[in-house]
């Protein structure tokens, strides 16, 4: 790449950001001579003009094969099942079925099921990562309707539960496993199998265990995401929960019965009738000042 390029780009990412000043400055594919060039025009240069227009600013690590997970103020995936813990911050990018933007030759059956983001939500977020998913607006700015009501449907369970996403941090230990064996799962930049709907539920599939609650945390509180209606009773197995704790579960009124064995925290859920279930696919129980065990 010449150096007439290099200039292009970087002026047009200097417009950019002295129009905008954005918050996040997110780069895709590459950048010229990301290893070469110095001085004028150069990445650095860029980078030292960003964060003193936007000093609260952040920088995605996509500007060359050399920065990927390596320099940026976070990682990057792509249609994978992002990175396996929160030891720097992380983000999953992909679009609701396989391309980004408006692609007109998907078909319905093509677009992944609103139950599958909100529980790709849920997982991404009790590893410590994001979710950035693409919405590609028709040629008149409006959102395809498939689009919207994917939205819609995810925005409908965060308006219950956003408590335990929002403002969330890891609880040392992602999730709690059901009895079986544990399917490994392959992390990697870009287009790494993820079938999380195979992965999770209250009971092991075919010998296999799944996941079957999920945990984030606030300083003052533990969430424990069920997947699924746990049935008459929720069990926690390796929390520590100090007396006099409360444990409610989100959408529903009032404390809940419990008892606690040691480590093992068993909760007695509501009895709702399924017209009066808050809301679907995910439930979310607060323990007040709880904590969970490392991961082993």
């Amino acid at each position: 790449v010449d150096a007439a390029y290099s200039m292009y780009a970087y002026k047009h990412v200097i417009d950019l950001i002295d129009r905008y000043k954005p918050d996040v400055l997110w780069n895709d594919i590459e950048w010229p001579d990301f290893s070469k060039r110095e001085g004028e025009y150069s990445l650095a240069a860029l980078f030292d003009y960003y964060y003193k227009e936007v000093p609260h600013g952040v920088v995605n690590d996509r500007w060359g094969k050399e920065s990927r997970h390596k320099h940026g103020g976070y990682w990057t995936t792509e249609y994978a099942a992002g990175l396996k813990d929160g030891a720097h911050p992380w983000e999953e990018s992909r679009g609701m079925a396989h391309s980004y933007g408006l692609n007109r030759a998907e078909r319905v059956d093509d677009y992944r099921p609103s139950r599958e983001f909100i529980l790709v939500l849920i997982d991404l977020v009790s590893r410590g990562g994001n979710l950035l998913l693409d919405i590609g607006p028709a040629a008149d700015g409006t959102i395809p309707p498939l689009m919207e009501q994917r939205l819609l449907e995810i925005g409908d369970w965060l308006k219950v539960n956003g408590e335990a996403i929002y403002g969330t941090r890891t609880a040392g230990r992602s999730c709690q496993w059901t009895e079986g064996q544990q399917a490994k799962q392959e992390y990697g930049e870009f287009m790494v199998k993820y079938n999380l709907l195979d992965q999770v539920g209250q009971k092991p599939r075919d010998g296999m265990a799944v996941k079957q609650v999920f945990f984030t945390k606030k300083p003052d509180a533990l969430y424990a995401i069920s997947i699924g209606w746990p049935g008459a009773q929720l069990v926690l197995r390796d929390v520590t929960v100090p007396p006099g704790a409360i444990v409610t579960m989100l959408g529903v009124p009032g404390a809940l019965t419990t008892s606690l064995n040691g480590t093992t925290l068993t909760i007695t859920t509501p009895r709702l009738e399924p017209d009066a279930a808050p809301c679907q696919h995910a439930f979310v129980f607060k323990i007040t000042g709880a904590t969970v065990s490392a991961e082993k």
